[in-house]
């Protein structure tokens, strides 16, 4: 068929180079500008040179609301579009230009998890599984009607890296099966049932801040959903910030005051967490590797180097 793609970093690039290799004819791809945003210079391969590389006419827009990317993708003539890792929202007036529609690839199962860092959320809520969406875009952000849906498990040992490559795998796929199911003639697909729909906003420094009043678990999934390459999560001691690289959970019941450093475990050490710990009923946290603020990865008992004291999610004045 022939394709106007709209993409963005490596799920964007991935998902075009599925449809070339397909043998589809893409027309036109339209990406976004290189961003200072720490989240889009994660994962980025260009999708503007992919497209130099093929010979493809290129627009480069933050937003795709001009003339002149209405009449390009007109004058394409594409049976259908293809957006993956669009990062800003799209009028009906151009998704609705190809005649087949636009079909939009997102890495969540949705409609839980639509907008923004999917992944990183999902693993941070603890669900038990992850996965891609190719849908049928409409005026409201990814609630078009689901053409295809394919997930994958979480378990305790994967970090948010483990899933992107695992998802990412997906996106050519995906969207090279939901094409052929398209060109088939099929219109009849699986409305998202908007009772169990949730939207995410994008993710700041804010959003990495360990709390350790949270339950242990929770801290843990914040700490391997911000592993590198993704700005780690962190915390304080005393007026220095500590980003945790690599933690676990103590098979045994730590009690006492959240945050409190109590421990040596191998090479790491535990912290309290959780609101309730004085009851002596949660795990630990145990903090395996550090980074410091100067930029060095430790061990734990490096950087701990004496017991006691406390974590804080903000500098001691």
């Amino acid at each position: 068929m022939r394709v106007v793609a709209f993409g963005y970093m490596t799920w964007g690039r991935r998902t075009i180079e599925a449809l070339l290799d397909a043998g589809h004819d893409v027309a036109l791809i339209v990406t976004h500008p290189d961003s200072d945003n720490a989240y889009e210079k994660i994962f980025n391969e260009s999708v503007a040179d992919l497209a130099a590389d093929h010979g493809i006419p290129l627009l480069v827009r933050d937003r795709a609301d001009d003339d002149e990317v209405r009449t390009a993708i007109a004058d394409a003539r594409a049976d259908v579009m293809v957006v993956s890792n669009w990062r800003t929202w799209l009028a009906p007036e151009v998704f609705s230009l190809p005649r087949l529609g636009t079909l939009n690839v997102h890495d969540a199962l949705l409609p839980a998890y639509a907008g923004f860092a999917p992944l990183n959320w999902a693993l941070i809520n603890d669900e038990p599984e992850v996965g891609v969406t190719a849908h049928m875009m409409d005026a409201e952000f990814d609630a078009g009607d689901v053409v295809l849906q394919r997930s994958t498990p979480v378990t305790d040992d994967d970090t948010i890296v483990d899933l992107f490559d695992r998802t990412l795998a997906m996106f050519g796929p995906i969207t090279v099966d939901a094409l052929e199911l398209i060109a088939q003639g099929r219109t009849s697909w699986t409305p998202q049932d908007r009772r169990a729909a949730s939207y995410f906003h994008r993710r700041t420094e804010e959003e990495n801040r360990i709390d350790w009043t949270w339950p242990p678990r929770d801290v843990f999934n914040l700490v391997r959903a911000q592993v590198d390459p993704y700005p780690n999560a962190y915390c304080y001691r005393g007026a220095e910030r500590v980003r945790i690289t690599a933690a676990s959970l103590t098979p045994d019941a730590i009690g006492g005051t959240p945050g409190r450093i109590v421990i040596r475990r191998g090479t790491g050490v535990v912290v309290v967490a959780g609101a309730d710990a004085r009851r002596g009923r949660n795990p630990g946290v145990l903090v395996e590797r550090v980074r410091t603020e100067d930029g060095r990865d430790l061990d734990a008992t490096e950087f701990f180097t004496t017991m006691g004291g406390y974590l804080t999610s903000h500098p001691a004045c």
